[in-house]
């Protein structure tokens, strides 16, 4: 037996509402807030699920996978 690690990715989609005067404030404001931590994904959508196995003997990654 050996061991392998999993990696899973997951793209995660959610709406927010900002107020702003045009689409470039609405951005650079939610991009602030963001990394603020005032806009939180907890519970949206799953776009996308990948998953790959890493040999980590050999440190060979498999290719990505949806599943």
């Amino acid at each position: 037996m050996k061991k392998y690690q999993i990696i899973i990715e997951e793209t995660i989609v959610d709406d927010f509402t900002i107020v702003a005067s045009s689409p470039q404030e609405a951005q650079s404001i939610a991009e602030q807030m963001y990394h603020d931590g005032k806009i939180v994904i907890e519970n949206g959508e799953v776009q996308t699920r990948r998953i790959a196995v890493n040999d980590t003997d050999c440190e060979n990654l498999i290719d990505f996978h949806e599943f």
